[in-house]
């Protein structure tokens, strides 16, 4: 009876230390659509946008900050850069 208590600890603390992982893990791929009003279109912003837009800060020399939070003109000029790249 002791063993299978120790058995049962032991999972139920593994599960809880692991849990939080798989939680993180899992949300770091969800991905939002977003809507370009220049060309009157939707985006998909996942892992595949995420590198042009860090290459587009990179060539411009701004500093990281999350697409939504950006102003009008700089978003004009992402998506403006984005529809030129193949």
């Amino acid at each position: 009876m002791l063993r299978k208590s120790r058995f049962f600890h032991s999972v139920l603390l593994g599960t809880a230390l692991l849990a939080p992982l798989i939680i993180v893990g899992c949300s770091a791929r969800v991905s939002y659509r977003v809507y370009d009003p220049y060309y009157t279109d939707y985006h998909y912003w996942g892992p595949g946008e995420d590198v042009y837009y860090r290459r587009w800060l990179g060539e411009r020399h701004y500093e990281y900050r999350d697409f939504r939070r950006l102003d009008p003109d700089r978003r004009k000029d992402y998506w403006q850069w984005r529809h030129s790249q193949h």
